[in-house]
């Protein structure tokens, strides 16, 4: 069984920057997409990033293009979210999430509901 467990969230003023961490275990991932979403309150979950596990290749939304970076460590099973530029607009719950494909990212970058695994969740507050 999938497993993904967030870590790295807090609080960050504007301009700052947090680096989240999603640990991946039950699976073996090569032919996955991982990616992550966000959810701020009072608003449906939006799309945030997504990476090929193998080839890496990337695909981000457009909020967020050039100011976040993901990755992915094989060795380690771990997905990275790396968020510079803060905003208090980024300010959300923030999911890793996963799923079994080869389609073009950008399929993935689309409804929530495409996406079959989720982690728990990490809190991510930019004050202004």
């Amino acid at each position: 069984q999938v497993q993904l467990v967030e870590s790295g969230g807090g609080l960050v003023q504007a301009g700052g920057s947090l680096r989240l961490s999603c640990a991946a275990s039950g699976r073996t991932f090569s032919s996955y997409v991982m990616g992550w979403f966000r959810q701020a309150p009072g608003k449906e979950r939006e799309f945030v990033a997504a990476i090929r596990w193998s080839g890496g290749g990337t695909y981000y939304a457009r909020s967020v293009n050039g100011r976040f970076t993901i990755s992915r460590d094989n060795a380690k099973n771990t997905v990275t979210l790396q968020m510079n530029s803060l905003k208090p607009e980024d300010t959300a719950v923030y999911y890793c999430v996963a799923e079994q494909g080869s389609r073009p990212l950008a399929y993935y970058g689309g409804s929530y509901s495409i996406w079959d695994y989720w982690g728990q969740g990490t809190q991510v507050t930019v004050s202004s």
